[in-house]
Protein backbone atom coordinates (compact mmCIF):
# COMPACT_ATOMS: atom_id res chain seq x y z
CA UNK A 1 0.00 0.00 0.00
CA UNK A 2 1.12 3.53 -0.71
CA UNK A 3 2.57 5.71 2.00
CA UNK A 4 -0.20 7.96 3.28
CA UNK A 5 1.19 11.34 4.28
CA UNK A 6 -2.18 13.07 4.93
CA UNK A 7 -4.73 10.54 6.25
CA UNK A 8 -7.44 13.20 6.59
CA UNK A 9 -7.24 13.86 2.84
CA UNK A 10 -6.79 10.28 1.62
CA UNK A 11 -9.53 7.87 0.57
CA UNK A 12 -9.30 4.08 0.80
CA UNK A 13 -11.69 2.58 -1.75
CA UNK A 14 -12.03 -1.19 -1.50
CA UNK A 15 -12.83 -2.94 -4.78
CA UNK A 16 -13.20 -6.68 -5.54
CA UNK A 17 -9.47 -6.97 -6.28
CA UNK A 18 -8.15 -4.85 -3.41
CA UNK A 19 -7.70 -1.32 -2.13
CA UNK A 20 -7.36 1.82 -4.22
CA UNK A 21 -5.68 4.71 -2.40
CA UNK A 22 -6.73 8.18 -3.55
CA UNK A 23 -4.94 11.32 -2.48
CA UNK A 24 -7.48 14.16 -2.32
CA UNK A 25 -6.57 17.69 -3.39
CA UNK A 26 -8.13 20.08 -0.84
CA UNK A 27 -5.99 23.00 -2.04
CA UNK A 28 -7.38 22.55 -5.58
CA UNK A 29 -11.06 21.71 -4.98
CA UNK A 30 -11.95 22.09 -1.29
CA UNK A 31 -15.74 21.76 -1.69
CA UNK A 32 -15.49 18.55 -3.74
CA UNK A 33 -12.97 17.06 -1.30
CA UNK A 34 -15.21 17.92 1.66
CA UNK A 35 -18.25 16.33 -0.07
CA UNK A 36 -16.38 13.11 -0.78
CA UNK A 37 -15.17 12.86 2.82
CA UNK A 38 -18.69 13.58 4.16
CA UNK A 39 -20.29 10.88 2.01
CA UNK A 40 -17.49 8.41 2.79
CA UNK A 41 -17.91 9.01 6.51
CA UNK A 42 -21.67 8.45 6.20
CA UNK A 43 -21.04 5.14 4.39
CA UNK A 44 -23.01 6.50 1.43
CA UNK A 45 -20.51 5.23 -1.17
CA UNK A 46 -20.41 1.66 0.21
CA UNK A 47 -21.84 -0.87 -2.31
CA UNK A 48 -22.40 1.78 -5.01
CA UNK A 49 -22.05 0.43 -8.56
CA UNK A 50 -19.72 1.57 -11.31
CA UNK A 51 -22.58 2.32 -13.69
CA UNK A 52 -20.64 3.68 -16.67
CA UNK A 53 -17.23 2.21 -17.50
CA UNK A 54 -15.70 2.98 -20.88
CA UNK A 55 -12.53 1.06 -21.77
CA UNK A 56 -9.59 3.41 -22.30
CA UNK A 57 -11.56 6.39 -20.97
CA UNK A 58 -12.96 6.25 -17.43
CA UNK A 59 -14.97 4.44 -14.73
CA UNK A 60 -17.91 6.39 -13.28
CA UNK A 61 -19.62 5.75 -9.95
CA UNK A 62 -20.98 7.61 -6.93
CA UNK A 63 -24.74 7.73 -7.54
CA UNK A 64 -25.62 7.18 -3.88
CA UNK A 65 -29.33 7.69 -4.63
CA UNK A 66 -29.88 5.00 -7.32
CA UNK A 67 -26.80 2.78 -7.54
CA UNK A 68 -26.41 1.18 -4.09
CA UNK A 69 -26.38 -2.50 -5.01
CA UNK A 70 -27.57 -3.51 -1.52
CA UNK A 71 -30.38 -0.94 -1.17
CA UNK A 72 -32.97 -0.26 -3.89
CA UNK A 73 -30.48 -0.67 -6.75
CA UNK A 74 -32.03 0.55 -9.98
CA UNK A 75 -29.78 -0.10 -13.00
CA UNK A 76 -32.08 1.93 -15.22
CA UNK A 77 -31.73 4.98 -12.98
CA UNK A 78 -28.08 4.50 -11.95
CA UNK A 79 -26.15 7.58 -12.97
CA UNK A 80 -29.12 9.94 -12.72
CA UNK A 81 -28.97 10.72 -9.01
CA UNK A 82 -26.83 12.42 -6.45
CA UNK A 83 -26.97 12.77 -2.69
CA UNK A 84 -29.22 14.62 -0.26
CA UNK A 85 -26.79 17.56 -0.36
CA UNK A 86 -26.98 20.49 -2.79
CA UNK A 87 -24.97 20.49 -6.01
CA UNK A 88 -21.44 21.89 -5.91
CA UNK A 89 -20.01 24.84 -7.83
CA UNK A 90 -17.31 23.99 -10.35
CA UNK A 91 -13.76 24.17 -8.99
CA UNK A 92 -11.81 24.10 -12.25
CA UNK A 93 -8.03 24.18 -12.06
CA UNK A 94 -4.89 23.56 -14.08
CA UNK A 95 -4.62 20.00 -12.68
CA UNK A 96 -4.89 17.71 -15.73
CA UNK A 97 -7.24 14.78 -16.20
CA UNK A 98 -4.30 12.35 -16.15
CA UNK A 99 -4.43 8.59 -15.71
CA UNK A 100 -5.75 7.88 -12.21
CA UNK A 101 -7.16 11.34 -11.61
CA UNK A 102 -10.53 11.70 -9.92
CA UNK A 103 -13.00 13.95 -11.72
CA UNK A 104 -16.40 15.24 -10.66
CA UNK A 105 -19.19 13.92 -12.88
CA UNK A 106 -21.92 16.42 -13.73
CA UNK A 107 -24.63 17.29 -16.22
CA UNK A 108 -24.21 19.95 -18.92
CA UNK A 109 -24.38 22.55 -16.14
CA UNK A 110 -20.81 23.07 -14.83
CA UNK A 111 -22.22 23.68 -11.33
CA UNK A 112 -24.18 20.41 -11.10
CA UNK A 113 -21.61 18.02 -9.59
CA UNK A 114 -22.90 16.30 -6.47
CA UNK A 115 -21.79 12.80 -5.43
CA UNK A 116 -20.80 11.13 -8.70
CA UNK A 117 -17.21 10.94 -9.86
CA UNK A 118 -15.02 9.15 -12.35
CA UNK A 119 -11.49 7.78 -12.39
CA UNK A 120 -9.60 8.28 -15.65
CA UNK A 121 -8.09 5.15 -17.25
CA UNK A 122 -5.83 7.30 -19.42
CA UNK A 123 -4.72 10.90 -19.90
CA UNK A 124 -7.94 12.62 -21.01
CA UNK A 125 -6.64 16.12 -21.71
CA UNK A 126 -9.82 17.05 -23.61
CA UNK A 127 -11.56 17.19 -20.19
CA UNK A 128 -9.07 19.72 -18.77
CA UNK A 129 -10.75 22.89 -17.51
CA UNK A 130 -14.23 21.43 -18.05
CA UNK A 131 -14.57 19.03 -15.11
CA UNK A 132 -13.29 19.48 -11.56
CA UNK A 133 -10.28 17.31 -10.63
CA UNK A 134 -10.09 16.64 -6.90
CA UNK A 135 -8.01 13.54 -6.37
CA UNK A 136 -5.34 11.20 -7.73
CA UNK A 137 -4.97 7.43 -7.37
CA UNK A 138 -1.59 6.81 -5.73
CA UNK A 139 -1.92 3.03 -5.32
CA UNK A 140 -4.15 0.29 -6.72
CA UNK A 141 -4.75 1.61 -10.24
CA UNK A 142 -4.53 -1.98 -11.53
CA UNK A 143 -7.69 -2.70 -9.51
CA UNK A 144 -9.44 0.21 -11.26
CA UNK A 145 -8.31 -1.16 -14.63
CA UNK A 146 -10.12 -4.44 -13.78
CA UNK A 147 -13.56 -2.85 -13.22
CA UNK A 148 -16.22 -4.44 -15.46
CA UNK A 149 -16.77 -2.37 -18.62
CA UNK A 150 -20.09 -1.25 -20.10
CA UNK A 151 -22.73 1.49 -20.17
CA UNK A 152 -24.03 -0.04 -17.94
CA UNK A 153 -21.90 -3.13 -17.37
CA UNK A 154 -23.88 -6.40 -17.57
CA UNK A 155 -22.55 -7.36 -14.12
CA UNK A 156 -21.34 -4.11 -12.57
CA UNK A 157 -18.59 -3.91 -10.03
CA UNK A 158 -19.07 -1.81 -6.92
CA UNK A 159 -17.16 0.15 -4.36
CA UNK A 160 -17.30 -2.34 -1.49
CA UNK A 161 -16.33 0.37 0.96
CA UNK A 162 -15.01 3.91 0.87
CA UNK A 163 -13.30 5.35 3.93
CA UNK A 164 -11.26 8.38 4.88
CA UNK A 165 -7.84 6.96 5.83
CA UNK A 166 -7.88 8.89 9.12
CA UNK A 167 -10.93 6.82 10.14
CA UNK A 168 -9.72 3.44 8.90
Amino acid sequence: MADIDDPENTIIMTLKDGDVIIKLLPDVAPKHVERMKTLAREGAYDNVAFHRVIDGFMAQTGDVQNANMENDYNPGRAGTGGSSYPDLPAEFSKVPHARGSLGAARSANPNSANSQFFINFSDNDFLNGQYTVYGQVISGMAHVDNIAKGEPPANPDRMISVKVAADA
